[in-house]
């Protein structure tokens, strides 16, 4: 089999009957499995999925385990060539697998790639990032961005041309394709990543071994972005994001950085609610 796409969903049943009338629509000239893992959705989403696509393969958690962990449920059960980690809020286009497919084919040196991905829009999705480092992930934690936009242009590549190949440090984990032998050469997600950074972790392990990640413009997807999380309180993403980059930093970067980056997070987290009491009275006077 060519392609084993894996699909972990959390409450986003019509976005996810969207995504699998697109996959099933697909040229079928590479062949696919399909597999959902759903995080104990409340909206339906199993008994729909059970309902509407038989020929998915379902595993339905009874509680949420996570991003990592419910990727790696479905990829031990992968029979094919390349695995694609795929957002239950993307739309492929018909030819989108069958390209991708045949560019990995052809680009035997690369371990992980993205393509590119277009919002509702048709504008691209800027998605390539250079690994984190201390000073930019710091200007996130104390939300410096919102004064200073330009404090991240590295670190987002700002400048990177989505209309060709490159090498890259890292894609975003929405459309995340990786060969089989990589698989078997650095092994599964690190479950320790409940949600975010767990791609970034996985790049950065491939990268250490000598392996090689890509973002390729040989494929399109449209990406809608963050369906799931937008249920989330923004306070709560904070805690999730918070604990995955003290994570990532604690196994892959000085312990000094790691302490910092600890002891400035009670003043980010304080200044998220500040911000979020703005915009909410903001709201209320218009």
């Amino acid at each position: 089999m060519d392609l084993s796409i894996v699909i972990v969903s959390w409450n986003v049943k019509e976005k996810l009957k969207e995504n699998l009338k697109a996959i099933f629509a697909s040229d079928h000239s590479v062949s696919f499995e399909v597999f959902v893992v759903d995080n104990n959705s409340a909206d339906g989403t199993v008994q729909m999925v059970r309902d509407e696509f038989t020929e998915v393969k379902l595993i339905a958690n009874e509680e949420n385990v996570g991003f990592a962990k419910a990727n790696n449920q479905a990829i031990k059960l992968c029979q094919s060539d390349y695995i694609l980690l795929l957002n239950p809020d993307m739309k492929p286009f018909p030819d989108t697998f069958k390209n991708m497919v045949q560019w990995m084919r052809q680009n035997q040196n690369v371990d992980v790639a993205g393509c590119k991905l277009l919002d509702e829009k048709n504008e691209i999705v800027k998605h390539v990032r250079r690994f984190p480092k201390f000073l930019d992930q710091l200007a996130i934690v104390l939300k410096l961005p919102h004064l200073l936009p330009s404090i991240l242009d590295n670190y987002l590549r700002v400048d990177f041309d989505y209309n060709k190949a490159e090498k890259v440090d890292s894609i975003r984990g929405g459309f995340f394709i990786i060969r089989r032998e990589t698989i078997e050469k650095t092994g599964l997600l690190d479950e320790q990543f409940f949600i975010w950074f767990e791609e970034v972790d996985y790049c950065k392990r491939v990268a250490e071994v000598g392996g090689e990640v890509w973002y390729t413009n040989a494929a399109e997807c449209i990406d809608y972005v963050g369906q799931s999380f937008s249920q989330v309180k923004r306070n709560t993403t904070q805690i999730y994001f918070r604990d995955s980059m003290l994570k990532y930093f604690k196994k892959w970067q000085p312990i000094w950085e790691y302490r910092l980056l600890k002891l400035a997070w009670p003043l980010g987290l304080f200044i998220t609610r500040i911000l979020n009491y703005v915009r909410v009275k903001g709201r209320a006077r218009t």
